[in-house]
């Protein structure tokens, strides 16, 4: 779901872009969040809890919570209600903890 005519913010909508969610290539626009993409493609699980390993999606919108994380282009716990999608990104669901301070580090 799209909203093609906003009554304040006009047709913003204008320039498609191909995103890759699970390598699967999926419509989406400029000026969109990752987060908005997904969900107006009718994707809703975003990825998987830490502790109860129960479904995540969007919850705030605002960049608050950690409930929106993804990994994208690479990059893990990106917040994607706040990242704009851009031509040819490539974004996964985060299922687990993000590979940091993990290498030879004394962890």
């Amino acid at each position: 779901m799209h909203i093609e005519n906003h009554p304040v913010f006009g047709n913003t909508l204008q320039e498609p872009v191909t995103i890759y969610f699970n390598d699967q290539p999926l419509k989406a626009y400029k000026q969109q969040s990752v987060a908005a993409a997904l969900m107006a493609n009718g994707v809703k699980k975003l990825g998987v809890s830490r502790k109860l390993v129960q479904p995540r999606g969007v919850f705030c919108s605002r960049g608050r919570c950690c409930s929106c994380y993804m990994t994208v282009n690479g990059e893990d716990h990106v917040r994607s209600c706040m990242t704009k999608v851009e031509d040819g990104m490539k974004i996964y669901p985060n299922l687990d903890d993000p590979k940091v301070r993990c290498h030879n580090h004394g962890d």
